[in-house]
């Protein structure tokens, strides 16, 4: 239990720290990598294989919780989909409570989220890999890829542009 809350500590200041996300470059791929058995590469052309389910519209909110956005017409790829084609490293199953992931956008903008709320939570249910925006596909999008949190109540902070790499790691 104190792990758990080490984690989500960890990861609320991690998020809450950064103030806002800098020059944002474009992105045609992502990797994951870390406590992985191999590294695994989402081109955009691959993104485009996965099944993909409409996103209700979004308000993305600012450092203060102010209304910056609204993102509009979105559909995309369950992370958890993607993520199947991922074998972690571990002895003991329960060594995953440890797991963490750190996204990082072109910018350096970084988010965390641990193994537990992505796996084991319904707001896991709820992260995707946006592949449409407001009637633009991956490839016509300013600010590919993109990746959401839709069960936030202020969709904003976990909103990433031009996700570049996914990093698993585990606490020591």
């Amino acid at each position: 239990m104190k792990l758990l809350f080490f984690i989500l500590t960890f990861a609320v200041l991690i998020s809450t720290g950064i103030v806002a996300q800098r020059m944002v470059l474009p992105t045609d791929s992502f990797n994951i990598q870390g406590k992985i058995a191999k590294e695994v590469v989402f081109t955009m052309a691959e993104l485009d294989t996965f099944s993909k389910v409409m996103i209700k519209d979004q308000i993305i909110y600012n450092q203060k919780g102010e209304p910056k956005d609204t993102v509009k017409n979105l559909k995309g790829i369950l992370l958890k989909d993607l993520l199947i084609s991922v074998e972690y490293l571990y002895d003991k199953p329960r060594q995953l409570n440890e797991f963490y992931f750190v996204f990082t956008a072109s910018d350096g903008y970084r988010v965390v989220f641990s193994w537990n709320e992505i796996y084991n939570t319904e707001a896991g249910n709820q992260f995707y890999i946006v592949t449409e925006m407001g009637g633009k596909t991956l490839k016509e999008m300013n600010e590919r890829i993109l990746f959401i949190s839709t069960a936030d109540l202020k969709a904003g902070r976990r909103y990433i542009k031009g996700l570049k790499s996914i990093e698993v790691k585990q606490l020591d």
